[in-house]
Order: C-alpha cells, then sequence, then structure tokens
C-alpha cells in the first residue's frame, strides 16, 4: 500500500473529524452512534445474503463487510470503534489491518454484540430496525434523524483526495475485468464464461461486488439490468455488453463496455463508435457550476444527431427529441452520483437537503444536481432497442426507420459509461 495513501486517509479521517464535530453542535448532540449493519438470514435458513455496511460506517473505516459493530462519533474526541470480533471457529473473526489509520480510532474488540454507551444528547443512525425494541431503547438515543442523515449524506456527495484515490484504484481493478471479458467474448464464451472471466481478472468474488454485474449477449443487452448468465455460448455473436464493477477499501467503479461481435450488422459498429464519442463530448462538458439535468439534455439532443445520422430516423435531431422517441431508445439517466455506494447519496437533493427530483420528462434520472469539485460522477449514454418501449411509436407516424430497427434489434443495445471526478477546473477522468 503507497505511503501515499496511508497519508491520504489519515487526512480525511481527520477532515470527518472536523466535519462531524460541528454537524453535532451545530444540531445540539453530544454524541453520535453509527451501527454497522447486519445481514438477515433467508427465511427458514440459517445462511445470510452478501452484507454491505452502512455507508456513513463504512465513510470512516473503508471495510465493506463489518456487522455488529459500532462506532461513537463525539466532538473532540477520538472516535470509538467497537468491532465485533467473537471467537468464533466456524468462521474468521472480524480483524483489522495493521494501517495507520486504525491508530485515529479507539478500538474495542467485542466477543458479544454490545450496547455502546451514549453521552448527553445523543442520536443513532444506520439500519436500527435491525435491532431489537429493547436495544434500540438501551441506546437512549434519538433514532435516525433526518436532519443528520441528509446533512451526512450532503458531506459524502464530496469526496476528500483519499477517496477519488480509492475509486481511481477501483477503476484499475474493474478495468483488469473489463479486458478479460473482451478476450473470452472475442474468444466465443458463453455469458457465464464471460463473468467469470472478469472475476478472476479484478481479482474479487461474486459476493464482493458492488452490483451484479450485467453480462448480456445480444438481445441481452437491451435488457438494462440483466441479471442472468447463460451457461452455453449462442450461435451467432451480435453483441456484448458488460457492465460491471469493483470495490477497493469500500468505494466503487461502475464501468460499462459495449462490443460488437462478429455477426452484428455493420451499423451496429458504426453506432458503438458514436456512442463511445457520444460519452467523450459529454465527459468533456463536466465542469463547476455545470447542471446535470443540462447534460443529460444535451445527450438527448445528440442522441437525436446519431439516429438521423445512421439513417435510423428520417426527421430531425430535435424532432426526435421533442416526440419523445430518443426516450423511447434511452429510457435510463445520463448517470449518477459513485462513491460508497454506486447509486451514492444526495444525489435527488438540494443542498440544503430538500428534494429535487427527476423531471417530469426524465423520471429515470438518479442525480439532478449542479456540478461542483468534489463530485465524482458516472457517464453512461445509451442506445437500445427494447420492443415495449418501441412499440407504441410503431403505430405513430413517426418517421423511424423500422426496417433498420428490427435489423439491430438482435444487438439488444449499446452503453458506454465512465467515472468522472469533478475538479476546480473541470474534470478528471478516472476511467482511462
Amino acid at each position: 500500500m503507497p505511503t501515499t495513501l496511508f497519508s491520504l486517509q489519515r487526512d480525511h479521517v481527520a477532515h470527518l473529524q472536523r466535519a462531524y464535530a460541528e454537524i453535532l453542535n451545530d444540531h445540539g448532540f453530544d454524541s453520535l452512534a453509527i451501527y454497522s449493519g447486519n445481514a438477515s438470514e433467508y427465511f427458514a435458513d440459517d445462511h445470510a445474503p452478501p452484507f454491505q455496511t452502512y455507508g456513513h460506517f463504512m465513510h470512516w473505516v473503508g471495510l465493506a463487510d463489518v456487522q455488529h459493530s459500532w462506532l461513537i462519533i463525539q466532538p473532540e474526541k477520538r472516535p470509538q470503534l467497537f468491532l465485533y470480533a467473537p471467537a468464533d471457529f466456524w468462521h474468521l473473526p472480524t480483524h483489522l489491518p495493521e494501517e495507520p489509520w486504525v491508530s485515529e480510532f479507539v478500538v474495542h474488540f467485542c466477543n458479544e454484540k454490545t450496547i455502546p454507551a451514549m453521552v448527553g444528547n445523543a442520536a443513532v443512525i444506520g439500519d436500527i430496525g435491525q435491532l431489537t425494541a429493547s436495544t434500540q431503547q438501551a441506546l437512549k438515543a434519538q433514532c435516525q434523524p433526518e436532519h443528520i442523515v441528509r446533512v451526512l449524506d450532503e458531506l459524502r456527495l464530496f469526496k476528500t483526495p483519499y477517496e477519488i484515490a480509492c475509486i481511481r484504484e477501483a477503476n484499475r481493478l474493474s478495468i483488469a475485468g473489463h479486458q478479460a471479458a473482451q478476450a473470452a467474448f472475442i474468444g466465443a464464451s458463453g455469458e457465464l464464461d464471460i463473468q467469470l472471466a472478469y472475476l478472476a481478472a479484478s481479482r474479487q468474488r461474486e459476493s464482493n461486488v458492488p452490483y451484479q454485474n450485467i453480462i448480456g449477449l445480444n438481445e441481452h443487452a437491451g435488457v438494462l439490468h440483466y441479471q442472468h448468465y447463460d451457461l452455453n455460448a449462442p450461435k451467432q455473436r451480435y453483441s456484448l455488453l458488460v457492465d460491471a464493477g469493483r470495490r477497493f477499501r469500500g468505494y466503487c467503479a461502475d464501468i460499462t463496455r459495449t462490443y460488437a461481435g462478429p455477426d452484428a450488422p455493420a451499423v451496429f459498429g458504426e453506432l458503438v463508435s458514436a456512442m463511445h464519442d457520444l460519452k467523450e463530448e459529454l465527459v468533456r462538458g463536466i465542469a463547476p457550476g455545470v447542471s446535470f439535468i443540462a447534460l443529460h439534455e444535451q445527450m438527448h439532443r445528440h442522441l437525436g444527431e446519431i439516429l438521423v445520422a445512421h439513417d435510423m430516423y428520417k426527421g430531425t435531431a430535435e424532432q426526435a427529441v421533442a416526440e419523445g422517441v430518443t426516450r423511447a431508445f434511452c429510457p435510463h439517466g445520463l448517470g449518477h452520483s459513485l462513491g460508497l455506494q454506486v447509486h451514492d447519496v444526495a444525489g435527488l437533493r438540494h443542498p440544503d437537503g430538500s428534494p429535487a427530483p427527476a423531471p417530469e420528462y426524465h423520471p429515470a434520472l438518479r442525480l439532478t444536481r449542479t456540478l461542483r469539485p468534489g463530485m465524482v460522477v458516472t457517464i453512461e449514454p445509451g442506445l437500445y432497442f427494447i420492443d415495449m418501449l418501441l412499440a407504441p411509436l410503431r403505430n405513430s407516424s413517426s418517421p423511424i426507420n423500422w426496417a433498420l430497427v428490427d435489423l439491430l434489434s438482435p444487438c439488444g443495445g449499446i452503453r458506454i459509461e465512465d467515472n468522472v471526478v469533478v475538479t476546480e477546473s473541470g474534470f478528471s477522468n478516472l476511467t482511462p
């Protein structure tokens, strides 16, 4: 681990200590307890699905799988970490790495599930519903005060240099997986084997991915969150869409690439190139003071131009946007905030915590903020051939080249996604 990353992490913890002290003082709290959360077992079973630590807990310690543990934050005092680490011969007990940041905490290793003592006017946040009613009462604290959570969400929206370094490293590891996935596709592998190649090259097990990888061949590339992996390779290879990520010290990469297969029409390969160019143009538009909604609308204008340029729409680009044609070809938003969660917090709120919902005509948009330095966002324009969205247009007078759409439908669709940090002067693309 580079010494510079250790130094950045200690600076990050010091930044959180100052910010939390100010927030607690401003809101009249003497202490704050953050619960890590815990996994729930499957119904009538004795094992649980993969678990992810509560984001505000992870913000401090960078560990994505800590359960039944607590952080106690008090202004002007070292944070206390109550780490649940029972003596257990069935499982490897939770442990902390031998890294400098650990010395910034007062660490208590707990063999039993612990209820930490709170001081003065106290608050507690996290998945408190997982705790028993008696445990909640024993905390003697305000549970999940919304005004505190909103302020802490806003704090997480702006990444420290340490956090940006982690997201950059998560991207580097994820890129290795994407390269392996592309090679597996060239080698005529099926979806499951492409997934396994991705996991091996990105050095992670499936239970550790930040979200379920989307590996879609052919028409499956047109299912936005395709959730299966066919065991066998298809007889014809039109396309591959890989939307897959990686964690590094809790922080997520979220990258998508689409490839034209040997059996795809030539125009599909041209469209993939055009969508790469569109992604690059949108990334270049990122800067402080830019409205993300405006960037999303720019995506639709240029998508209309792509449809016209490739003879898929025989009207004007402006007409394609106005008539909702581009929304039928791309129903999702341009991107979202990225951090400890793939769809990170505070994207649909104003800086004061009040709601900032998606526009009526773009209800799937997950980020409506004006960009500011320190934000990390995804840029992911898409172009899909989804029958249920295009069907209403077939019965209209819209000048769509249906013969070409039908030719491209077996290819499913295209999505190209990068992770970008907003800087003081513009942007830095974390997905080279």
